[in-house]
């Protein structure tokens, strides 16, 4: 079946599974094809993904940041521990990426008004519409990164993909 499906699709992983398969026949190489492919395919994305960004000044941290405050709510604030929890990142990490965008005017940093020991981090005007317009951006893309898969094979891939995810993030 794997070599039905290798010479049905000839590409890169494909190439390198027949390679290996003809050097060591005593290993199984048919999951090369699905974490090859979707190493594959995660770099496709990661660059068309980041390039959105760049067109708006941003990095993936940046927007990542902007994001988590975007979906707050309003006022669009949370305290540092917060943002490291909806972005996944450490503390530290999300003060540097923080002292960036407030340099640039996109957040600003003001003392917590229930506990003054604390800071909340806040889009400001010119960082909310910046957030809209890389999102929209960013939803217009993805859009068009799934346009090779049709709705039924888009659902029934996030279903697999949210599967498999779960092995890894409980």
């Amino acid at each position: 079946m794997a070599d039905e499906l290798q010479a049905a699709t000839p590409d890169h992983v494909a190439r390198i599974q027949q390679e290996w398969a003809r050097e060591r026949p005593d290993v199984d190489v048919r999951p090369q094809g699905v974490i090859g492919r979707l190493h594959r395919v995660s770099m496709h994305l990661t660059d068309s993904i980041l390039e959105v960004y760049a067109k708006h000044g941003l990095g993936e941290g940046e927007f990542d940041v902007l994001a988590a405050l975007r979906r707050a709510g309003h006022p669009y604030e949370r305290v540092p521990g917060e943002l490291a929890a909806h972005t996944m990142v450490t503390t530290g990490a999300i003060s540097k990426r923080v002292d960036r965008l407030e340099r640039s005017g996109l957040v600003v940093r003001r003392v917590d008004e229930n506990d003054s020991r604390s800071r909340v981090v806040a889009l400001t005007e010119k960082g909310r519409a910046l957030i809209d317009a890389a999102f929209t951006d960013h939803m217009q893309n993805e859009r068009e990164l799934l346009d090779g898969l049709t709705l039924q094979q888009t659902e029934q891939l996030e279903t697999l993909l949210t599967t498999w995810l779960a092995r890894f993030e409980g």
